[in-house]
């Protein structure tokens, strides 16, 4: 036990998880040469990709320390977009403690503070590791500052290392087998173990990730998951090296995987405490938090034949990514379909590559949307994320929208720009902490809506790529709120209809007519498309008849035989449109949703 180290990397986004994993792993000799590749751990083709960690992944790593000593070392890598911070909670949960990650030339940013709070609600052992001090912008003596003041660990515990030269990797692993605590065990306490993350398999079910923590597990014994009371019979135990190494038992203290033959999909919550059968525990170990989705979008097949499908690859996806949630929609334009939860758009559009990939689904989305809380004149208070459950307005009292408190940290001379960036979003209590010389950390309560579609991207453009964003939620606070409806010739399409603050409607209403008329074709009659709040009609857009010429075949003559040819015309126009039917072809609403989630 005394030689077990279960640790974990957590840091901002890019300060270097995924390759100083990748160099831990080579200097302890886990995989060979010839089968090594840059962000090894990343196995998932978007996350190469993107460049970024979606996924926590583990691995067992042996490691022979200077004083002569084996010992077996449990890493997992974390993600560091705040869209993933579930991923970073439930592997802080199987672990004794973690390497905090600073970028040398960067310092402390918003998400290293953010994953710190994690780390120590777990009660983790952390060593400060400052990386990437090859860089010609690295100030280390700055960011041992900034690692007292802000984070308040020690910084002479820091460890400098550049994980892409490989310089300083030694000190690192010395520091988690000199400074990270081994695990704690009671030797005569029934079998526990936690279920810390799984996947499917389709030739042996479900794989589960499991922490042990009291007792041994072992195959052939009978398990039971204490959330649900369901058995099953260990056929399986072992490490993860990459592949997955069979053992012949694990251990208190260990990490690993297990297969039990478990074929249904359901049967598993992560987080759940394992027991053995003959010998049950008497309670559970503590659960993780249920991650609490903050933006919704319904998600459709593109061709209806592919419902069972999407069913199937949600099951399965749920059990990889548990802050996914779903329960079924259906609209008039788009068929049955999911309305989803996530924690945020790079979350949601993670999900929809996933399903695009891993499960061959062509897919629509809704326009993303936040959960308001609407109260009704008899006082009942309703949930509201998806606006065809929009109440009357005529029984609505007052509505409610989520804020949350936005942590930017930027240098110095972009504060102007940030702020005005966040007046913009109706931000409000906007407050300045300076941290280091040069750098700032601007607070400011928001709403949830305005931040969701493209304040990221507005905040690295204006800040040349040195500003980071961080979020908590806050509470609900009133709101001016109103349903716009989309309306092709008269007929409002329920699939385009949105929940928005007033003083932003006509500027979102506007945005769908223009991406709607571009992407309809001309029918026989003039088409009106029009945004609506309500009887009152706040933006339009036309699209003009397909004419034919009618008068082609008159040449010179009377006038009025052309005049009567053209009166015609125009009473047969004004007739079809109010008997014919506009046909809105999927493309267009592909158009519209994606470029309103992309732009």
């Amino acid at each position: 036990m005394n030689n077990i180290r279960n640790f974990c990397i957590i840091a901002h986004i890019d300060h270097g998880k995924s390759t100083l994993a990748d160099r831990l792993i080579q200097r302890c000799g886990a995989v060979d040469e010839r089968k090594f590749r840059d962000q090894i751990l990343d196995s998932m083709d978007i996350e190469r990709e993107r460049g970024i960690t979606i996924k926590s992944n583990t691995i067992t790593l042996d490691y022979t320390a200077k004083d002569g000593q084996q010992y077996e070392l449990n890493l997992i890598d974390t993600p560091g977009h705040v869209d993933f911070s579930h991923e970073v909670r439930r592997s802080l949960m199987s672990c004794e403690g973690a390497l905090l990650l600073v970028d040398a030339s960067q310092g402390v940013e918003a998400q290293t503070v953010a994953n710190l709070y994690l780390a120590l609600e777990y009660d983790l052992e952390l060593v400060p590791v400052i990386n990437k001090i090859d860089l010609p912008a690295a100030d280390i003596d700055r960011v041992k500052d900034e690692i007292e003041n802000d984070l308040g660990l020690d910084p002479e515990d820091a460890v400098c290392c550049s994980a892409k030269q490989g310089q300083g990797i030694e000190d690192v692993l010395e520091a988690i087998v000199t400074k990270l605590p081994g695990p704690q065990r009671d030797n005569d306490a029934p079998t526990r173990a936690l279920v810390f993350d799984a996947q499917y398999d389709a030739y042996r079910g479900v794989v589960l990730y499991c922490r042990v923590k009291e007792g041994t597990l072992r195959p052939g014994q009978t398990i039971r998951f204490m959330n649900s009371n369901k058995e099953h019979t260990l056929e399986e135990v072992g490490w993860l090296r990459l592949e997955r190494q069979p053992r012949k038992a694990l251990e208190a203290g260990e990490v690993g995987y297990l297969l039990a033959g478990i074929k249904t999909v359901r049967d598993v919550a992560i987080g759940d405490t394992l027991t053995d059968a003959a010998n049950p525990a008497p309670e559970p170990l503590p659960g993780y938090k249920e991650a609490k989705p903050v933006v919704f979008s319904s998600i459709y097949p593109m061709a209806t034949d592919d419902y069972p499908e999407l069913v199937k690859a949600l099951d399965k996806l749920v059990l990889n990514d548990a802050a996914l949630t779903f329960e079924k929609d259906s609209s008039a334009a788009l068929g049955y379909g999911f309305r989803c939860g996530f924690l945020g758009l790079l979350h949601l559009e993670v999900v929809q590559e996933r399903l695009q990939r891993e499960y061959g689904l062509s897919l629509l989305l809704s326009a993303p949307s936040v959960r308001y809380h609407v109260v009704l004149e008899n006082g009942e208070t309703v949930s509201v994320d998806n606006p065809s459950y929009y109440p009357d307005p005529s029984l609505i009292a007052s509505s409610e929208e989520p804020f949350i408190k936005g942590s930017v940290m930027i240098p110095e001379r972009y504060i102007g720009t940030v702020m005005e960036l966040c007046r913009e979003r109706r931000g409000e209590n906007i407050q300045f902490n300076y941290l280091a010389q040069g750098r700032v950390e601007l607070t400011s309560e928001l709403p949830l809506a305005e931040v969701l579609f493209d304040f990221y991207d507005r905040l690295k453009s204006i800040t040349q790529g040195y500003g980071s964003f961080d979020y908590e939620m806050l509470d609900y606070r009133p709101t001016d709120l109103v349903k716009i409806d989309i309306l092709v010739n008269g007929e409002p399409v329920d699939a385009l209809a949105q929940l928005a603050h007033r003083d932003r409607a006509r500027l979102r209403a506007l945005h769908y007519c223009d991406r709607l008329a571009d992407n309809i074709p001309k029918h026989q009659f003039k088409i009106a498309i029009q945004g609506a709040i309500g009887g009152k009609i706040i933006a339009r857009t036309n699209i003009q008849a397909l004419r034919k010429d009618v008068t082609a075949k008159c040449y010179g003559g009377d006038i009025t035989r052309k005049r009567k040819l053209l009166e015609k015309q125009k009473e047969g126009k004004k007739r079809m449109k109010t008997v014919g039917a506009v046909d809105i072809p999927q493309e267009a609403f592909v158009a519209v949703l994606k470029t309103d989630t992309d732009s």
